[in-house]
């Protein structure tokens, strides 16, 4: 058994309004699931297909207060590129973001709503992935988040240090996952976090077993009114495992 990365799932005030600016931001299309929750999808993508990782954007009151742990890396193509996408996002509602960078050939900007991501400049690793480069993850043991995140997935290791661990899907398509080191701790709830689906006709009690057992733990809350399982890694991030699909 094994599972997948087949979306993210970010929390928003206004869920309509931050899936606008996304779908615009990715050119992708927007589904509403209901009343507090927008999804965003490649248009004519069937899901799940790892040639995408899909946002899931869900209504909350919560103020964010500080940096997220899970952002999102834009690929682009050129030079030139990176600046057309940066004045682009610019024009969405998209802000210029300081989170220490310094000097870095990248851009890092927020969303409408305060949400880090980074446009980076191009890169060859990147060419294929779609509009999306990454999902990045920050950590304080990229060994450890690659030991645990490689064996709940199916996903191929392509690096491990002690700074980055980078994986992909198994079938070389799509955007990357890379586990970050970062002197910062976790300190709140994530108002990003991955959500994985195991495979059709695979047990959702197993896999949630199997998981425990790689080490992921119970974050605490009152799950009855919902049809998914809402874990935690080894560092405390929670994450959905999500009804096979």
């Amino acid at each position: 058994m094994a599972t997948r990365l087949v979306q993210i799932n970010m929390k928003a005030h206004d869920d309509s309004a931050l899936g606008r600016f996304w779908a615009e931001a990715l050119g992708w299309g927007v589904d509403s699931e209901g009343p507090g929750v927008t999804n965003l999808e490649p248009v004519g993508f069937a899901y799940p297909d790892p040639v995408a990782v899909c946002i899931d954007i869900v209504a909350r009151p919560e103020p964010k207060t500080v940096k997220n742990r899970v952002h999102l890396d834009l690929a682009t193509t050129s030079t030139a590129h990176q600046a057309e996408l940066v004045a682009r996002l610019k024009d969405l509602g998209a802000t210029l973001a300081d989170v220490g960078q310094g000097d870095v050939p990248w851009t890092v900007m927020a969303d409408p709503e305060g949400n880090e991501f980074c446009v980076l400049e191009p890169r060859p690793i990147y060419q294929g992935t779609g509009p999306i480069a990454a999902v990045v993850v920050d950590c304080t043991d990229p060994r450890a988040m690659a030991r645990f995140w490689s064996e709940a997935m199916d996903w191929t290791l392509h690096e491990v240090t002690d700074d980055q661990a980078t994986m992909r899907s198994a079938e070389g398509v799509g955007p990357y996952l890379e586990f970050l080191r970062t002197p910062d701790t976790k300190s709140v709830w994530n108002r990003v976090h991955l959500d994985v689906r195991p495979y059709p006709g695979d047990d959702l009690a197993a896999e949630e077993a199997r998981l425990r057992a790689l080490g992921a733990t119970d974050p605490g809350i009152d799950q009855s009114a919902i049809s998914w399982t809402v874990l935690a890694d080894p560092e405390g991030n929670e994450f959905c495992l999500l009804a096979p699909r």
